[in-house]
């Protein structure tokens, strides 16, 4: 009850803070901030016993007192952000402890009418133009971790595409989390609206410069228009023993075509919530991710699909690599609400262990209120194929490299649905670079401990 109650006024103490530093915001917000506190106060973090989080134990994060991060972009310098560039991204942002850093970030020549920058920035300049969208879409009733967001924010990225706007080159979001010496936690909430009939692709890329325990809590609402083709992009790869909690929530409206990527490298405790809508007829939405895990690590990915409406389509395809003690989780739950006819949704989710002490627990699940639907799903839990290592050894390769092969061979799989090339070719070396890491990591006996403790 004591450590309960230390959480708690740690909580009410950043709020009332950022309530006395946020008192020019429109009052619109402010009601949402307070309403959403009021909610998280109530509800609570949620437990093992609730359906959702049945297989992720957030005690670590409940019993923590956690501190908002204070601003440190004096402590960055660009020299520490030269490993984080995309080549012919059209611009990077960058944020550090969740605050936009306009210092370190290169905005590029974009064309006229594509609005990128920090969400307070924008709020301040024009809240009516956000109005509508700003906290419309997340849950604050169902998600307690979407509460905590929308009562705690600071900032986070704020993207606009205008009608019939074809971006070529994506846009580059880099978070930074740079600890102190206590636990801390920032709230970034992103807004990406693309309207009608426009054609982008956006990155959030989270790291962390230093070690410490960093809780980082995000939430991206995007918005599709009608006709519009939008990607996003999801790379998390934060230290060891951090937190991170994010969740994506998509509202699609008719013939918008959205694609969700998501790959997990890093952090000790991770949760990946993402919830499409497809709100319009003639919806489509490809879910695509790969979460990469060793030593201790736990990945969670939690999908929600709703298809709200008829001649819609999705495809989920999640692939997962565990080694070591590491922990994966795949959640992925359709559901075909009545009226919804002629949806086609298939969801796919394929795992790999390394290792005997390596777990995985995958839950796909159906639920259809509408009778001219085609839904299926499946998931398969495997090891590296002793034959195909037994073939590659035969032409003369040797064992580390050819086991190395044939994961990175798994891992493309989902790296190849992704059309974006500068962020493919990005991601691919990431994930080369993980993958032999790994390797001599297990070469020298070498096992990452946990940075977070599960708590019973």
């Amino acid at each position: 009850m004591i450590t309960e109650t230390r959480v708690l006024d740690s909580y009410l103490e950043g709020f009332s803070r950022l309530q006395a530093r946020a008192a020019g915001e429109p009052r619109w917000l402010r009601r949402r901030r307070e309403e959403a506190f009021a909610q998280f106060c109530q509800a609570g973090f949620p437990t093992t016993k609730d359906e959702d989080w049945r297989f992720t134990n957030v005690t670590a994060i409940a019993q923590t007192p956690f501190h908002i991060a204070p601003d440190r972009r004096e402590q960055v310098d660009r020299k520490d952000l030269e490993p984080y560039v995309i080549p012919g991204a059209a611009c990077r942002l960058v944020f550090v402890n969740g605050c936009f850093a306009p210092e370190l970030s290169d905005l590029g020549a974009l064309p006229e009418g594509v609005k990128v920058g920090g969400l307070a920035d924008c709020v301040a300049r024009d809240s009516q133009a956000l109005e509508p969208y700003l906290g419309r879409y997340v849950n604050i009733q169902r998600d307690a971790f979407c509460a905590l967001n929308s009562a705690l924010f600071e900032d986070g990225a704020c993207v606009h595409i205008p009608r019939r706007m074809v971006l070529e080159a994506p846009i580059y979001c880099l978070f930074v989390s740079v600890p102190g010496g206590q636990a801390e936690m920032t709230h970034p909430h992103n807004l990406i609206v693309a309207e009608a009939e426009s054609q982008a692709s956006v990155v959030e890329d989270y790291v962390s410069l230093g070690e410490g325990k960093m809780f980082s809590n995000v939430v991206t609402e995007l918005v599709a228009g009608e006709d519009a083709v939008l990607s996003h992009y999801m790379i998390e790869r934060e230290d060891p023993g951090s937190y991170n909690i994010s969740t994506l929530r998509i509202e699609q409206a008719r013939n918008a075509n959205v694609s969700s990527h998501s790959v997990l490298l890093g952090g000790g405790l991770v949760r990946n919530n993402v919830h499409p809508v497809l709100a319009g007829e003639g919806c489509e939405c490809l879910i695509n991710g790969l979460f990469l895990g060793k030593g201790r690590q736990h990945m969670d990915n939690y999908m929600l699909v709703e298809h709200a409406q008829p001649h819609g389509g999705s495809r989920q395809f999640y692939n997962g690599i565990l080694d070591n003690q590491a922990h994966g989780v795949f959640h992925g739950r359709i559901i075909v609400h009545k009226g919804a006819q002629k949806t086609d949704a298939k969801q796919t989710n394929r795992n790999l262990l390394l290792s005997d002490d390596a777990q995985i627990d995958t839950k796909p699940q159906l639920e259809i209120h509408a009778d001219d639907v085609k839904c299926t799903h499946g998931a398969t839990i495997g090891q590296v194929e002793e034959n195909a290592l037994f073939y590659m050894r035969s032409r003369g390769i040797d064992e580390a490299t050819a086991r190395r092969l044939l994961l990175f061979a798994f891992a493309s799989e989902c790296l190849e649905r992704m059309k974006q090339a500068p962020v493919r070719r990005y991601l691919k070396q990431i994930v080369q670079q993980w993958l032999a890491a790994a390797q001599a990591a297990a070469s020298s006996g070498a096992v990452a401990e946990r940075a977070w403790e599960e708590a019973g």
